[in-house]
């Protein structure tokens, strides 16, 4: 595991985004841990999340030009990478959408720089990659092209039909990179020997044995 996957856990867990027990998810599953990046909610938090998501981001070698972020979660997500990249040297340019079209002032649909060129979409998490479909949708109409997607966790499981993961089905339908800060197998080997959640292991192998994705 990268020192920054680390980090991010770290803080998943301290900040209560991260959670063990059971929880029903919207796919009727009983899942045995819970992400809410909305609870990353302070400046100090979302900036040692920025950096987790440069530092995946400048791992991977993806050319991009600037930063989108779908409404909502996705704004402060996108808004926290572009400072983080910013600190290292890369001014990009960002944007997001709004969820209905502003019919006054400025109006339409997008805030922020104008979309142009490789554009990356930025958000928390693919549960079914209805917001990713929009954002693609959006970039595309805007002028820009969507070169890839940056999350902060891949639960790499498989959707309720096939094999594949939701980040995998986004590859294979619009052929996007999709990257992730850290994934299922990176959470089963941080809880492996912690002291605070080791207890847990056991029943996040058993749901990888039961919904994880192919390979």
């Amino acid at each position: 595991m990268q020192a920054h996957q680390r980090t991010f856990l770290d803080l998943a867990v301290a900040r209560d985004v991260l959670r063990f027990g059971k929880f029903t998810l919207k796919s009727g599953r009983i899942s045995p841990y819970f992400f809410n990046a909305g609870l990353f909610d302070s400046g100090a938090a979302l900036a040692t999340l920025g950096e987790c998501y440069a530092e995946t981001l400048l791992a991977s070698g993806l050319d991009f030009d600037m930063l989108f972020g779908p409404a909502y979660k996705g704004i402060p997500l996108a808004t926290a990478l572009g400072v983080a990249l910013a600190r290292r040297g890369r001014d990009v340019p960002i944007a997001f959408n709004r969820k209905e079209a502003k019919a006054h002032g400025e109006g339409g649909m997008l805030i922020g720089a104008t979309v142009r060129g490789r554009v990356l979409i930025v958000d928390d998490v693919i549960t079914a990659g209805t917001a990713i479909r929009e954002s693609i949708d959006i970039i595309r109409a805007a002028g820009g092209t969507p070169c890839g997607v940056l999350i902060a966790l891949d639960r790499q499981e498989r959707g309720r039909e096939g094999g594949r993961s939701a980040a995998q089905e986004v590859t294979a339908e619009f052929g996007l990179p999709v990257l992730a800060i850290a994934g299922l197998a990176d959470l089963l080997d941080f809880t492996d020997g912690h002291p605070a959640l080791a207890a847990h292991r056991p029943a996040l192998l058993a749901y990888r044995d039961r919904y994880g994705a192919s390979a």
